[in-house]
């Protein structure tokens, strides 16, 4: 399948903008748990975002790149939704991740 990169541009950043919606509506799967599981969490995507401004030369800081994921500030996010990681969830974070 070809397709024009304009075109290809529109798809990906489609597909981007369902993720963080859909990320946005399940509070309930943490960031160690994507991490855990996926290899990344809402702050590498916020991260990811962040690395694509400034290689474009955009501007953006990186409260703006979270909020931009969360959908809110991320110090509000983090009080409505985010719970304190259980000893199994930082154990396998250590075994997955072991540098982070």
């Amino acid at each position: 399948m070809t397709m024009d990169s304009t075109t290809r541009t529109e798809l990906e950043a489609a597909a981007f903008r369902r993720l963080v919606e859909h990320l946005r509506t399940r509070t309930d799967v943490q960031n160690i748990d994507l991490m855990n599981l996926a290899g990344f969490c809402r702050n590498c995507l916020s991260n990811w975002l962040k690395d694509a401004a400034d290689a474009k030369g955009a501007p953006m800081t990186k409260d703006e790149s979270r909020e931009a994921v969360y959908g809110m500030p991320y110090e509000e996010w983090k009080a409505k939704h985010q719970r304190e990681a259980s000893a199994e969830q930082l154990d396998a974070m250590k075994k997955v991740h072991p540098g982070h």
